[in-house]
């Protein structure tokens, strides 16, 4: 097990949202490291992804979990994303559809879902 307390992250690549979502998830849950996975737009990956696509997330969020002792997964996300140009209200029902995906795969985590809003501030959604 790795030192330190860990939370996980599924996040967009775009570097703007890395910082805030990071920072949300270590004072809300009080953790010193959060693992982050990252795909362009990844609640629409998530939902129209591949088998192996999907499965590599899995593998990634069990390594997290089994290997750093996480026991909180977040998919994030946000305003302004390239890869998932979707207006807000939309975004925020795949980010619940998401954490619904993530929380049918049975790992023994809480999974919450974060929006990152035009004012780059971490909304919980779920």
């Amino acid at each position: 097990m790795a030192e330190g307390t860990f939370a996980t992250v599924i996040n967009c690549m775009d570097g703007r949202v890395q910082v805030p979502v990071n920072d949300w998830m270590r004072e809300k849950y009080k953790v010193d490291f959060v693992d982050t996975l990252t795909e362009a737009g990844p609640n629409k990956f998530l939902l129209e992804g591949s088998v192996d696509q999907l499965a590599s997330i899995q593998a990634k969020i069990g390594i997290s979990v089994e290997k750093h002792g996480s026991n909180v997964v977040a998919v994030a996300g946000h305003h302004d994303c390239a890869g998932n140009p979707i207006d807000a209200e939309e975004k925020k029902l795949q980010i619940k559809e998401s954490v619904e995906l993530i929380q049918s795969w049975g790992y023994n985590v809480e999974v919450v879902g974060l929006y990152v809003n035009d004012r780059w501030e971490v909304e919980q959604v779920v």
